[in-house]
């Protein structure tokens, strides 16, 4: 009897001890962990608003930027969308209560937001209250791009992200710079050699694998999941934004080294020149705008912005090019309404099509229309006198953002290749006697369909 009792003893010991372990676990998942802990484990879906890790993390951080004044606002894609799809009722909404938590406990990793440099400079004591509060943080800066061309300030860095941990979720938070070009810039994510590259999943973040162009923000203060937060107003503007943001800096240090072998025109003519061509480039880039049509640089005003980050002072016009998807009837009518009237007109829309504007004085704008076929793109070129027609054969290329002179335009993203095509190996040669129709190693003599039926007649 004596044994049987020391039996029920020891497992009633046994017993209590594990209940008092899975309290001691429980108790530190829920409540401990999210204050001070290094890591919570993974929590399901949008159950409980209070208790979920994500939402938790982003409250305590939106709590930490107010109580610094650091004016950030919501730019995770994965949060927009869901945010997107309700936006309507939460313009309405006045405090966005919900039975669920429905937005900041959606699965991801982390959460993202922006920052505009000019609206906080104090980072000290948002770190000192952010370690305080349990986070981890991490500061990435790097070299101001716009100052890679001169040798006294091309070494200053500048912060362009910060991520800030707390147990199983990180905020990314991306700084923002307002651009000559009246648009919005962000860097891209390095680290450097001495940063722990375990710190967050940094492959996914949305924000960091190039640097990225947008267009200025109007934000929408809101309440979702009884957290108040700031958004861009069109939210699904922002996302189709996000798509094709990648931006192209302009190669300032090999612009410096082409100077130095060709010391650039600073005649008057020169001068005056670019002073034309530069406002006629604006003027183009706002009629095509607003119509809504996308471009990019061509031909020698492309080669200019990649050789030499300035307009090439000899090329005597302005270059650009349009996928002729994109063509609109009312382009011709828009720029006349600008000011600037049709000069030449060749091919049509279905094959070759070219347009001519005369701008100021002697400078042209010259469009050139793109033609995707399945394992390149061309654009054509008709001789005035004689009716020739040329076809200019590419690489297929995509879009990127860069700044040339004061102005966000897009500009084929695999430039080399694409200024390889139009003007060969040795293009950072000037060339200042070029012919249109044999110098281009792309061109060649396209066969009108008409000529190719006679041909076939004829044998």
């Amino acid at each position: 009897m004596q044994r049987i009792n020391k039996n029920v003893v020891l497992a009633l010991l046994t017993l209590t001890s594990s209940v008092f372990l899975l309290f001691q676990l429980y108790y530190y998942k829920y409540y401990l962990s999210p204050k001070n802990g290094p890591a919570f484990s993974r929590v399901k879906g949008s159950q409980s608003g209070q208790d979920n890790t994500r939402w938790h993390v982003v409250k305590k951080f939106l709590g930490l930027v107010s109580s610094h004044n650091v004016p950030v606002y919501l730019i995770d894609p994965l949060v927009l969308g869901l945010i997107n799809k309700d936006i309507k009722q939460l313009r309405s909404s006045s405090d966005g209560s919900s039975p669920e938590c429905k937005y900041f406990c959606a699965p991801r990793d982390f959460t993202t937001f922006a920052l505009l440099d000019k609206t906080w400079k104090h980072e000290t004591g948002l770190f000192r209250s952010a370690e305080k509060m349990g986070f981890q943080w991490l500061k990435i800066q790097n070299k101001d791009p716009r100052l890679e061309g001169m040798d006294d300030l091309s070494g200053i860095e500048i912060p362009l992200h910060y991520i800030f941990r707390l147990a199983s979720h990180a905020i990314h938070v991306v700084v923002f710079y307002e651009r000559s070009g009246n648009y919005l810039w962000h860097g891209q994510l390095r680290l450097k050699q001495h940063m722990d590259r375990k710190f967050v999943p940094f492959r996914k973040l949305h924000f960091g694998r190039y640097p990225g162009a947008y267009g200025k923000l109007v934000l929408l203060p809101v309440s979702i999941d009884e957290l108040k937060v700031q958004i861009p107003k069109n939210p699904s503007q922002f996302l189709e934004e996000m798509s094709h943001a990648r931006f192209l800096e302009c190669r300032y240090r090999e612009a410096r080294a082409f100077f130095q072998l060709y010391p650039d025109d600073t005649s008057l003519d020169a001068v005056e020149f670019r002073k034309k061509a530069k406002a006629l480039l604006h003027l183009a880039a706002l009629t095509l705008n607003n119509l809504g049509v996308r471009f990019w640089l061509s031909s020698g005003t492309c080669l200019g912005w990649y050789r030499q980050c300035n307009i090439i002072p000899y090329s005597k016009d302005v270059d650009l090019g349009i996928f002729i998807k994109d063509y609109k009837s009312d382009i011709i009518p828009a720029f006349w309404k600008a000011g600037l009237p049709l000069k030449h007109k060749f091919g049509k829309v279905e094959d070759s099509l070219e347009l001519s504007f005369q701008g100021e004085g002697d400078v042209k704008l010259d469009i050139f229309f793109f033609y995707e076929e399945d394992d390149h793109i061309w654009n054509g070129g008709t001789q005035a006198k004689s009716g020739k027609k040329f076809k200019y054969l590419f690489p297929k290329f995509t879009l990127c953002w860069t700044e040339f002179v004061e102005l966000k335009v897009h500009v084929p993203c695999e430039t080399l290749q694409y200024i390889e095509a139009n003007y060969g190996k040795d293009w950072k040669e000037p060339v200042k006697t070029w012919d249109w129709k044999s110098s281009p190693p792309n061109s060649i003599m396209a066969v009108s369909k008409s000529l190719l039926l006679c041909q076939q007649l004829v044998r």
